[in-house]
């Protein structure tokens, strides 16, 4: 048992910060999913979910996270081990294969495969007998560990979590230190392939003719929303539309016209935003920016001044893999990115995400805390 001391020096404000946003979460869920009838079951699902997410974050917030470090690889391993599985078993809908079902819950094995990757590449680099100078030669590990759950999720497909692995995986290698001449050698070959598959038109035909009809519908979109108003422009339109009618201080709350007339797709999960900022306008959208901005700000001070190399890593992804997950949320509801199907931390409709996302934020609480205090 904690001490009544280490209980009172627990990160309270932090707690309440990530509860807070959660609440706000909450009533948008339950504003956008409400019936005639009254509430949906979703609604009580998120409450439900909220709820476990909790006890996993106090749970991770107890446990010291030298511990959590010691068994990354087998986290990291259950990961792949569920990806397979899902390649095997899992279950369909929207036209990928993503999830596993157990009893009447299903959950995404890619969530998960998330933070382990972040967990396993910050042991790999806080290990590392060189801590820093990285050039490329010498990421050979750990551009394997990050290529083998990639491909398995690109295989599912779910382009979205494909790229906030790479884009975490991306900013952990920067924050174990890699020389910038590395950082513009790999800058300089990403544009050389990309131009030599733009201006070859054999290689780019064959490339896009692997990607899924709705992930070159959502690529299209993006160039030209105005190409198909009503197809698969249809979504990021209608999110700009909510987003924009809220105006200053929006509509009130569940009178959005584009979430409650059902005219906004998805908006429950991966454009809650736009629901919020119709309902609440600019001050409840900047309102819950700032909070998430608090949020991260927190992290950052965190990592920075953590106790050991593997906090700092730990911490540096948990924080990367937030900000990503929150810009490019954000930035899908307003049209400044594609719609890739990433979901609002904290906010979105999904028990995985909720629950990974706790479970994320419950070892940054332990980051923070064992600055000042020690479990036994």
């Amino acid at each position: 048992m904690l001490s009544q001391r280490r209980f009172d020096n627990l990160p309270w404000s932090t707690i309440v910060l990530v509860f807070a946003i959660a609440c706000i979460g909450l009533a948008a869920v339950f504003s956008a999913t409400y019936t005639a009838k009254g509430p949906s079951s979703l609604f009580f699902r998120q409450l439900i979910w909220i709820s476990a997410g909790a006890i996993v974050m106090f749970c991770a917030l107890i446990v010291d996270y030298h511990t959590v470090g010691r068994y990354a690889y087998v986290l990291y391993a259950l990961s792949l081990v569920l990806l397979l599985l899902v390649m095997v078993m899992g279950k369909t809908g929207m036209g990928a294969q993503r999830w596993l079902a157990i009893g009447p819950f299903a959950f995404q094995p890619s969530e998960f495969a998330k933070l382990s990757l972040t967990l396993a590449l910050a042991r790999y680099f806080a290990e590392d007998p060189k801590r820093g100078d990285y050039e490329l030669r010498d990421l050979a590990i750990p551009a394997a560990m990050v290529l083998v759950p990639l491909l398995l999720v690109l295989k599912q497909p779910d382009l979205g979590t494909a790229i906030m692995l790479l884009l975490t995986s991306s900013l952990i290698v920067v924050l174990a230190g890699i020389r910038l001449r590395s950082i513009m050698t790999v800058v300089v070959i990403g544009a050389t392939i990309a131009s030599l598959v733009f201006l070859i038109p054999p290689v780019r035909h064959k490339i896009w003719g692997s990607l899924k009809p709705y992930q070159q519908n959502r690529i299209k979109a993006f160039i030209d929303p105005g190409s198909d108003p009503l197809g698969s422009g249809y979504h990021a339109n209608q999110s700009k539309i909510a987003v924009g009618s809220g105006q200053i201080t929006g509509k009130g709350y569940r009178k959005g016209t584009q979430s409650q007339m059902a005219f906004l797709p998805e908006r429950h999960t991966d454009f809650i935003f736009a629901v919020i900022s119709e309902e609440t306008g600019l001050v409840g959208a900047s309102l819950l920016l700032l909070l998430y901005l608090a949020l991260l700000m927190i992290g950052v001070d965190t990592a920075r001044n953590a106790k050991d190399r593997i906090g700092v890593l730990m911490a540096g992804g948990i924080v990367s893999m937030i900000a990503l997950y929150v810009f490019i949320n954000m930035g899908m509801a307003v049209g400044i990115v594609p719609v890739v199907g990433v979901p609002l931390p904290l906010v979105s409709y999904g028990g995985t995400s909720i629950i990974t996302t706790f479970l994320a934020l419950g070892l940054l609480l332990n980051i923070q805390a064992r600055r000042f205090m020690l479990f036994y």
